[in-house]
């Protein structure tokens, strides 16, 4: 019987008996895959690794993924881009909390409350909302102390269902103390994780389009992994991939207060076998910090000193936005809908001496962002650190301020003006700053710190279904092909916090319970 044939009736047969639940057997192409596979056009010689599952990153995704197919007795090989002791993608370096919504039905409804038109298809929606309900469950399977917090439930409480919203951490947030649970737990299983080894290509049946392997590069060498069962990509998005920043957000520039090894391989992996896309216009941002040449990551969370008395302008020198208000995860409500924040590039936050003298413009301890918890860099308590540095810049008048920054001095003179003006009405009549934060800037010396769009992360990346498949144009399964984190999320426009590290070990779950249940071929 043809190959095509058999697969064809494999998919038919599964169909039939597929169970209701997401974490049943995926199966497609389980019986094509018996067969010897048609030469792939990358296909290796040999192999110089292999493994039941493959998982190509290790971040949050990575790790739920590689822990639950181990312990389904699957043998698994983790390939991860970043050097030993940088690994962990954005879950190591974010709040460390996690949203579990519940009830169901009400979960689904602040989930399409949130999405709008861009909502995930009601099964795969369901699915989200019953497995993201259970994953304290698998937090204190892994030895986790779950405690409940007081952030982000809701982030969004004007939408229906939003009495669902829930967060957790282990037991409380903020200093990797998730993602240290996550590891712990991969070492005691002895998972094999290759270090600096990013996955360049993924090898493909050309007949029945069956994911064999992985092609990687390790310290300049090509090697070839062989996954008897499936491959599941959790390598994150593109925050640091500059041009398809350009392409896909249509920004001048951006940057990753995460990972910075987060440059979109996976998605350019998935393209090459057929992969569809879907979310690559929604981010998790974005707001304004510093970037510095020094660094290929941006510092963060958000930046809002105090006191008050500072402001945001663009290359014009005016101000664009009530730069005080916050965000929530980059979105802010322009004329009756959420929007990421409008921010020409380049940005500068301007300040007086009262805010250099009020205390450190970013955090002087362990918390949470790349900057903090893997680069440990600590900001100086009273910021002259980094004013000597020249990261900030310094001068006597505002006038002169403008000089060094490249901009109009009495454009940006009026700037300050008008903004005065507003501190001494207690009224902002443009942007509705609230009074509170109306703080004149009148006390010299003055500064400058150029700032730029930063972001958590992106949610961009291969289309996947309920089952954790990666989708083809067509819609049809990639056989052998799961993705589960960040790359390809279901957050397709508004997004709760927590949800991407809620998600990661979701979906890590499923994608791993199915691609062990594959059978292997040969």
């Amino acid at each position: 019987m043809a190959t095509g044939k058999r697969t064809a009736l494999s998919r038919r047969d599964f169909l039939k008996g597929a169970a209701a639940s997401a974490v049943a057997v995926a199966g497609a192409g389980a019986l094509a895959g018996c067969q010897a596979p048609a030469a792939a056009p990358n296909m290796p010689s040999k192999w110089d690794y292999e493994a039941d599952v493959v998982v190509v990153g290790y971040g949050g995704a990575g790790a739920v993924a590689a822990i639950t197919a181990f312990d389904a007795k699957a043998k698994v090989l983790i390939l991860e881009k970043a050097p030993e002791g940088k690994e962990g993608g954005n879950t190591r370096v974010s709040g460390n909390m996690w949203f579990s919504p519940r009830p169901v039905d009400a979960a689904i409804t602040y989930y399409n409350a949130m999405s709008g038109p861009f909502a995930a298809p009601p099964e795969m929606v369901r699915v989200w909302a019953e497995e993201m309900g259970k994953v304290n469950d698998f937090v204190t399977a892994l030895g986790g102390q779950v405690g409940e917090l007081n952030i982000f439930n809701p982030e969004y409480p004007e939408l229906p269902g939003n009495e669902c919203a829930k967060t957790f951490a282990n037991p409380t947030a903020m200093q990797s103390k998730l993602w240290k649970l996550f590891k712990e737990n991969v070492d005691k299983r002895r998972i094999q994780v290759l270090y600096g080894t990013p996955a360049k290509e993924l090898v493909q049946n050309p007949t029945t389009k069956e994911i064999l392997g992985v092609i990687a590069d390790q310290s300049g060498k090509t090697i070839a992994v062989k996954a008897k069962k499936a491959v599941i990509l959790t390598c994150g998005g593109f925050e640091n991939n500059q041009q398809m920043i350009r392409d896909y957000l249509h920004w001048e520039a951006g940057y990753p207060k995460g990972t910075p090894y987060n440059t979109g391989d996976g998605i350019k992996m998935a393209l090459a076998v057929g992969a569809d896309l879907w979310h690559m216009g929604n981010v998790a941002g974005p707001d304004f910090n510093l970037k510095v040449p020094d660094y290929d990551f941006a510092f963060g969370y958000s930046l809002s000193p105090n006191p008050k008395s500072w402001i945001v302008v663009g290359k014009d020198s005016k101000r664009f936005v009530d730069e005080k208000a916050g965000t929530r995860h980059g979105k802010v409500l322009l004329h009756g809908r959420w929007e990421p924040l409008p921010m020409p590039v380049p940005c500068h936050l301007i300040f007086d001496e009262k805010v250099r003298a009020g205390g450190p413009l970013y955090s002087t301890t362990e918390t949470f962002c790349w900057y903090s918890v893997v680069e440990a860099y600590r900001w100086s308590k009273d910021n002259m650190t980094e004013i000597n540095k020249g990261w900030i810049v310094k001068a006597n008048t505002i006038e002169e301020l403008a000089a060094l920054i490249k901009r109009d001095p009495a454009a940006l003179k009026a700037t300050i003006d008008e903004y005065n003006k507003a501190c001494a009405s207690g009224v902002d009549p443009i942007y509705g700053t609230a009074k509170a934060n109306l703080v004149a800037m009148d006390t010299p010396p003055f500064y400058a710190m150029e700032v730029f769009p930063t972001f958590t992360n992106t949610q961009g990346g291969p289309r996947r279904n309920e089952k954790a498949q990666v989708l083809d144009t067509s819609g049809k399964p990639i056989p052998r092909l799961y993705s589960a984190g960040e790359l390809g999320s279901i957050y397709g426009n508004l997004y709760n916090g927590g949800g991407n590290v809620g998600e990661c070990m979701a979906f890590g779950q499923i994608a791993a319970k199915n691609a062990v249940a594959e059978k292997p071929w040969s």
